[in-house]
């Protein structure tokens, strides 16, 4: 007689008159053995599955909210069978139709799992039986491991617009595979460097211009320096034919072509609204992409650039939305054999990859000669310009522009913070190693501790605004508190030194941070020494550009990694002034040496936001942080994403004051009590040694 008893997400069948049992999990019989004592026995590559699956499901069910169910259902949800992993709609297909007819494959964008309904549930038991733990070979050529799930319902929370951005078009074939032919052999990629439309500053795209040069550094052209030459003879006749169609309203005077290896791309950005006038448009040739549009309130939309395809950019979508291409060797786009060009949509049943191929773009654009006055003027380079941030005028105005845009944020972003910070910066080691043992120091603003730890032989306290950061350095058992860096709960004079990294720059006053210079002060016994870094203005520093600017991706010490739970992407790292950091969705995105931040101002204040990887043009700027991930360990995320887009996160806007050259030794000074044994320059920060008197 058989008898049956339940386990997690299986059934396990014994029968009374055999000396072993079958363990199924869906309809996987798995033949295991039981000893005198009635255990049941598990081979190690049993358990090894066993172990992968029930991995699978609880990731399934952490990070993306979706719950697996005990019972065979119609549906089923596929493990490492996404989009995000490489398979391809054709290929998993192929694989999921040998186990019978397949009525909806939904593959959601960027995601690395998919969901299958079966016409039956007997076709669905026999693909988890079948296919739980197999392998295929992925579009790059990698093996991947499947691992199946019944889930109740498939279904995809379908989000973001499906229109093209205002004034955005995209004109299907307006060239002949002639005409592309010869542009693309009229482009000379191996002649003469010393040419002066040849530029080759540009890390992962060759580049050329012709009339005008785009300079990179400041995002603008020299417009009393045209280049010899003008435009290409060759494209003479395609302007024209633009112009006569009603395309463009006037013949562009500059050029810059783009070649683009597959899996490169170029980061978000608006063309330069002082530069360029208002229509830009681009000639698609030797390959399709798909370039992302983002509006400033967080819409993304991805759009369809096919081969011999042109882009046109007016109005709102050339002036307020970013574009860009992110870096990747294949594009989620719409599977429909009808489906050219434009918006991909959200439809997950009828998405799939696209592999990409070497891409050259012609970019047309007409020099502005006027002031620019367009109605956007918070993305608007002349307009910014034009109006000075607004600062606080009171100590009260401070403490609230810090309440909102230093103490909320941190305690918002705190976990993510976190896991972007655990590579201490050389000089601030080298400062803690050298101190005597049994030295007590205060880190304060200790962020998450990650200095707490590193000298032994040194009693540490640390101490921060956020109390949520304060919590994972008690959970690495750190001694922390949180108070306020103005005024710290410690006896005074009772340290031999401090450290305060990356701090005094979210005070929004002079005067607010003199007197975070005096608390340090305070803290210090009489030749106590204090470690301070902010911010510097000047990310070029004696002819040399900050490792910041430079986008230098190979890091020995800095405090800002960019972190993926679940890839190498941990391992790329972008070399901010100290305490800064990349949004790690764009910095990937952004690897290729440009701006990936929109510029903009956010509601209700007057102060820039900076944008990325470029020099600083207002001491007091507020810097965007991209929250990925729960903002609780234990919040559940709801499925959601548009199709192909990358999906929308939280935009928090960190206040800084960066400081200028000997403005922090200025400070100090104010202090009174306090020497500067040392001031020096680190990698986009400026730094003191003070020493008590």
């Amino acid at each position: 007689m058989a008898r049956s008893f339940q386990l997690p997400m299986c059934s396990v069948w014994a029968d009374s008159d055999r000396e072993g049992c079958s363990l199924w999990v869906g309809e996987i019989i798995i033949t295991m053995n039981i000893n005198h004592k009635g255990v049941l026995k598990l081979t190690k590559m049993e358990k090894k599955f066993l172990r992968k699956q029930s991995k699978a499901r609880h990731v399934l069910l952490k990070h993306e909210g979706i719950q697996a169910v005990s019972y065979p259902t119609q549906s089923l949800v596929v493990a490492n069978g996404g989009l995000g992993n490489g398979v391809s709609r054709k290929q998993l297909l192929l694989t999921l139709e040998k186990c019978g007819p397949v009525e909806a494959l939904l593959m959601p964008p960027n995601k690395p799992y998919a969901f299958v309904i079966f016409q039956t549930i007997e076709d669905s038991k026999k693909a988890y039986s079948t296919l739980n733990g197999k392998e295929i070979i992925d579009d790059l050529g990698q093996k991947i491991f499947l691992y199946l799930n019944f889930v109740e319902k498939a279904q995809w929370k379908k989000l973001g617009l499906e229109a093209l951005p205002p004034g955005l078009l995209v004109v299907e074939e307006i060239i002949s595979s002639e005409e592309e032919e010869m542009l693309l052999e009229s482009v000379n990629w191996t002649g003469n460097t010393g040419d002066q439309n040849f530029q080759r500053s540009l890390k992962h795209r060759r580049v050329k211009h012709f009339g005008y040069e785009f300079h990179y550094e400041n995002n603008t052209v020299d417009k009393d320096k045209p280049l010899p030459g003008g435009l290409p003879e060759i494209c003479s006749s395609i302007l024209e034919k633009l112009l006569k169609e009603g395309y463009i309203k006037h013949k562009p005077d500059q050029l810059t072509i783009n070649q683009y290896e597959p899996g490169h791309g170029i980061p978000a950005h608006i063309d330069t609204h002082s530069a360029f006038e208002d229509e830009i448009i681009s000639l698609s040739l030797g390959s399709a992409i798909v370039m992302d549009f983002k509006h400033p309130e967080g819409a993304t939309v991805q759009v369809m650039l096919p081969r011999r395809s042109l882009l046109v950019m007016t109005g709102e979508s050339r002036y307020l939305w970013t574009h860009g291409i992110t870096p990747r060797k294949f594009d989620t786009v719409q599977a429909s054999e009808q489906f050219k060009g434009g918006i991909i949509t959200s439809d997950v049943g009828d998405l799939t990859l696209n592999r990409r191929g070497m891409r050259t773009s012609f970019t047309f654009r007409k020099v502005r000669r006027t002031p620019c006055n367009c109605s956007y003027s918070s993305v608007c380079d002349r307009q910014r310009k034009a109006t000075p941030p607004s600062l606080p005028e009171s100590s009260k105005e401070a403490l609230e522009l810090e309440q909102k845009h230093v103490h909320h944020v941190y305690d918002e972003i705190a976990s993510h913070f976190s896991s972007t910070r655990y590579s201490p910066w050389p000089r601030i080691v080298e400062f803690l190693r050298a101190l005597p043992t049994g030295s007590i120091v205060a880190d304060i603003g200790c962020g998450n501790g990650k200095y707490l730890g590193i000298n032994k032989e040194l009693y540490m306290i640390g101490c921060d605004r956020s109390r949520n950061l304060v919590d994972i350095c008690r959970e690495r058992q750190f001694q922390a508190l949180v108070c306020d860096a103005l005024a710290v709960p410690v006896r005074s004079g009772s340290c031999d030194a401090c450290i305060s990294i990356a701090v005094i720059h979210h005070f929004a006053t002079a005067e607010r941070r003199v007197e975070a210079l005096q608390e340090l002060a305070r803290l210090l016994r009489p030749g106590g020494q204090a470690l301070v870094y902010v911010w510097a203005l000047e990310q070029e520093h004696k002819n040399q550009k900050s490792k910041y600017l430079r986008g230098n991706r190979v890091n020995q010490g800095d405090k800002d990694e960019l972190s993926s739970a679940t890839s190498m992407k941990e391992l790329l790292v972008n070399h901010m002034p100290e305490g800064a950091s990349e949004d790690p969705a764009l910095s990937l995105h952004s690897s290729n040496n440009t701006k990936e931040e929109e510029s903009r101002k956010v509601p209700n204040s007057e102060l820039p936001i900076h944008t990325n990887r470029t020099c600083f043009n207002s001491q007091d700027v507020l810097v965007p942080w991209h929250l990925k991930g729960d903002r609780g360990k234990d919040k559940a995320v709801e499925p959601s994403g548009v199709a192909g887009y990358p999906d929308p996160s939280p935009v928090f806007h960190r206040y800084y004051h960066v400081f200028c050259d000997g403005e922090l030794e200025a400070s100090c000074q104010a202090v009174g009590d306090v020497s500067i044994l040392q001031s020096y320059y680190d990698q986009g920060n400026w730094c003191v040694v003070l020493q008590k008197i």
